[in-house]
């Protein structure tokens, strides 16, 4: 009896597993990307999708469909509304689009918290860089100055803005923030040409591509803070906003904002699904993506793009995401707004 049972345990797991490879046989996986081509963002999509399909039963091949504007929101809502729950399409989107449902923002066309969550490349921590010639060396020096220095951003809801407006609402540091630039490279021609002084934005940027690294070659530029809970590696002499909140003395209160905040960056670089995908290929998905991101060719290949790899669990991502949809009031709700410039 024992082993008739055994065999027919044998039998069913051979049959899902045919059948599973017999469905994604032939098919192609479409991406949708919430970034423009080209972008840190859009590397880390075209990166996954080159090595994924190996990990996925039959072997499928993926396609980018590029889908930018509106800090992905555009694609998000095309995943959540439009794509089918099939298995065969998946998006990649910004993590903090989370703020504008929180605000009810009527452009909001999901709900965060009912995505299908495959998982994360990277996180997305965030730094802020200041010119080194203006001798601050530490925001308590920026705090001190008379007239705070000038950092650029693209709109307000962007994290050129928010990080910034976080480390006044955390930590009393003062900057002045100059937002309508179409651009991050205009931004960066700015601090270059001196009209502006800094400017917040990912670390993974930072180490990935010019003007950085002839910055850091020449110590042009000086980083003073960054978002993780513990020191980037490159940066190990530059203190977290933990650290400093620590030694300010930063009430409760602001603290809890500081962490509905940072949860963007937990969520990194977030690969999505639409609501509603049956849980087989759910798992069939989460698995090769998990396994593609410790495969040797794709961290070869990003090291060769400096492009940094910490991956975070779909399972993880799908905690976080109902744990920060539910765990708001209206105090932090209003203070979101303030951070995001509504």
């Amino acid at each position: 009896m024992t082993r008739i049972l055994w065999f027919l345990i044998l039998l069913a797991w051979t049959s899902l597993g045919a059948a599973q490879s017999s469905f994604y046989q032939g098919k192609t996986i479409t991406v949708v990307a919430g970034a423009n081509a080209g972008s840190t963002y859009d590397l880390y999509v075209r990166l996954m999708t080159r090595h994924m399909g190996k990990y996925v039963p039959g072997n499928p091949n993926f396609i980018v469909q590029n889908m930018g504007g509106a800090g992905s929101v555009i694609g998000a809502n095309y995943v959540y509304n439009v794509s089918k729950p099939d298995g065969l399409s998946i998006g990649a989107v910004q993590p903090a689009i989370y703020f504008h449902q929180l605000l009810k923002q009527p452009e909001i066309k999901f709900d965060w918290a009912k995505f299908t969550w495959i998982g994360s490349t990277d996180k997305t921590e965030q730094m802020v860089y200041i010119r080194s010639d203006l001798g601050y060396k530490t925001l308590a020096d920026v705090s001190r100055a008379k007239e705070p220095p000038r950092c650029g951003a693209t709109a307000a809801g962007t994290s050129g803005v928010y990080i910034l407006r976080l480390l006044e609402e955390t930590l009393g540091v003062k900057f002045n923030i100059v937002s309508g630039y179409q651009g991050v490279r205009d931004i960066d021609l700015g601090v270059e040409r001196g009209e502006l002084h800094c400017r917040a934005m990912t670390t993974a940027a930072y180490l990935q591509r010019e003007p950085y690294h002839r910055w850091r070659k020449t110590g042009f530029a000086r980083v003073l803070v960054q978002t993780g809970k513990t020191r980037d590696r490159q940066f190990s002499d530059v203190p977290t906003i933990y650290e400093l909140m620590d030694e300010h003395g930063t009430p409760e209160k602001d603290r809890r904002l500081l962490d509905i905040i940072l949860a963007a960056t937990e969520f990194g670089r977030p690969i999505i699904a639409p609501p509603g995908v049956p849980a087989d290929k759910t798992k069939i998905l989460r698995d090769a993506f998990m396994k593609a991101m410790s495969d040797s060719a794709l961290l070869a290949d990003a090291k060769k793009h400096n492009l940094d790899i910490a991956p975070t669990s779909g399972d993880e991502l799908e905690r976080m995401a109902k744990q920060v949809m539910a765990s708001q009031n209206p105090e932090v709700i209003e203070r979101v707004k303030k951070l995001l410039g509504e």
